[in-house]
């Protein structure tokens, strides 16, 4: 229901899956590594000769439903340099339509886009959320020649039982034109299965939710989200109160996930800017998926993976005290979700970690974390 970065303490291979709602990254190496597919809800009897792949599924990754507009910005050049191109909606060949034959950079403002390797959305793709991709290097040295948005009918609507297997996920191993079934799901198999089975929060357990209000104490307008929010200025001009339904949540005072970082789990908050201490009111927000299983994090001394070197799988409240690093600055975190704070005991100043590498704090404000915490599913 969230998360896997890495399948086989539960399965020793996977050659077929059932997706009951969502929709999927999979990879076919652990930790969100080697190839991506994208997977919606249906069947998948026999997904390797579907996509043509070599492995199997070893790592997957919850795409998060998205309501609102879309916005990214792609650059012809690394760290946004060169020629740059605001999108709002799908183009399947930015050739065509922009006269740049490949983007190596991007900045994903709202919403969550696959991009591909090859026009029409063929070839091998990559999954990318909001956050600033100043070089793709790292993803092998793709250049993207078309890119496509996750929309919400994508998440939860239950596909045609016929679909084409290029429209939907533009796998290298088969073209376009190839037929697969997707036929929907027997509930009274889906229920009694397997807990290894891949599902959403969509049927199995309550969809994230979280209430905002325009004034404190639940008073004024209000806006219910499900699903990460890069402006809130599209729904009211301000918020003062919240409640938190399900899930857990990090907020941000900037849009576009800007600015300082503030973590709200199940709960009222009539009066949240009173209660952090806050100078601004939420302007952004994103969900954080549950996730149960083990939690391992490397903290690094120095930037790029350099120094000193520790490995983490439970909160840590002074690093100076348990490993004598007065501070790291770098990190490369394998599994689970983290919050991480500036000063010992968990406090001052958080940034959220999810799972990925991260190899230099220096575009989070200078940052230097003190203390770690885990993001449990009992907070849920």
């Amino acid at each position: 229901m969230s998360d896997c970065a890495d399948m086989s303490p539960y399965l020793s291979r996977c050659h077929s899956c059932r997706v009951e709602s969502g929709c999927f990254m999979m990879y076919d190496r652990s930790n969100y590594m080697g190839n991506q597919y994208f997977f919606r809800r249906g069947e998948y009897a026999d997904y390797m000769s579907m996509f043509g792949m070599s492995d199997c599924i070893r790592s997957c990754r919850m795409i998060p439903m998205h309501r609102g507009s879309f916005r990214m910005r792609i650059y012809e050049k690394e760290n946004f340099m060169g020629q740059m191109y605001e999108m709002m909606d799908d183009c399947d060949n930015i050739m065509d339509r922009y006269h740049m034959s490949h983007c190596q950079s991007c900045h994903v403002m709202d919403g969550h886009w696959l991009m591909y390797e090859q026009p029409h959305y063929r070839g091998k793709m990559s999954y990318f959320r909001p956050g600033e991709y100043r070089s793709f290097r790292d993803m092998g040295g793709m250049k993207f020649m078309s890119t496509r948005r996750i929309n919400d009918s994508l998440n939860f609507s239950r596909p045609n039982h016929e679909t084409y297997a290029g429209d939907l996920f533009g796998s290298s191993g088969q073209s376009a034109g190839s037929r697969i079934g997707l036929s929907p799901p027997d509930t009274a198999t889906a229920l009694c299965s397997t807990s290894y089975m891949l599902s959403s929060t969509g049927v199995l357990s309550p969809i994230l939710t979280v209430i905002f209000y325009e004034d404190r104490n639940f008073q004024g307008r209000s806006y219910e989200c499900m699903s990460d929010c890069g402006d809130f200025s599209s729904y009211m001009s301000r918020c003062h109160s919240c409640k938190v339904e399900s899930g857990c949540w990090m907020m941000y005072d900037r849009p576009n996930y800007m600015g300082n970082q503030y973590f709200f789990r199940r709960g009222d908050y009539a009066d949240y800017m009173s209660m952090f201490g806050m100078n601004d009111c939420i302007r952004s927000c994103r969900m954080i998926p549950m996730y149960r299983g083990s939690y391992r994090m490397r903290i690094y001394e120095r930037e790029n993976f350099m120094g000193q070197m520790y490995e983490l799988t439970d909160d840590c409240d002074n690093t100076m005290d348990r490993y004598r690093m007065s501070h790291c600055q770098s990190c490369h975190v394998m599994d689970g979700h983290w919050l991480m704070y500036e000063q010992p005991q968990y406090k001052g100043r958080m940034w959220y970690f999810r799972p990925g590498e991260y190899r230099s704090f220096s575009n989070m404000g200078g940052m230097r974390f003190m203390s770690m915490r885990r993001i449990m599913d009992s907070w849920y």
